[in-house]
């Protein structure tokens, strides 16, 4: 169930946490609460970074700081799809999910960086 409002990068953010979680629910329980447990805090942590930052005069730090949990996320998924915990289309969609939100997410950034020229 996909949240209607806000800016379009936070329902795509809370569209791939939802997936994420699910997915993490399935793991094998020796990776569930090491490897699961930190993407789907990494995936919660970015959805609540974007949130917050949609409601900040300055977004730029909270921005940043997102991207860079953007970047944990998608080693942590490779790494489940290198372990074999996820299956490659799992893995696929996945990476393409995340690569969607990084790009809005860098037109984002983009836009805050001109803001001060």
């Amino acid at each position: 169930m996909a949240l209607e409002e806000g800016p379009k990068i936070v329902t795509k953010a809370y569209d791939v946490t939802s997936w994420l979680l699910q997915q993490v629910n399935a793991f094998p329980r020796t990776y569930r609460f090491v490897l699961g447990d930190r993407i789907a805090t990494t995936a919660l942590e970015v959805l609540e970074g974007l949130v917050d930052a949609s409601h900040l005069r300055d977004k730029r730090a909270v921005l940043s700081s997102v991207n860079l949990k953007l970047e944990r996320l998608r080693y942590l998924m490779r790494m489940s799809k290198d372990l074999e915990i996820l299956s490659l289309r799992k893995y696929e969609y996945a990476a393409r999910e995340i690569n969607e939100v990084g790009a809005m997410l860098g037109g984002w950034l983009k836009q805050q960086r001109s803001k001060d020229l």
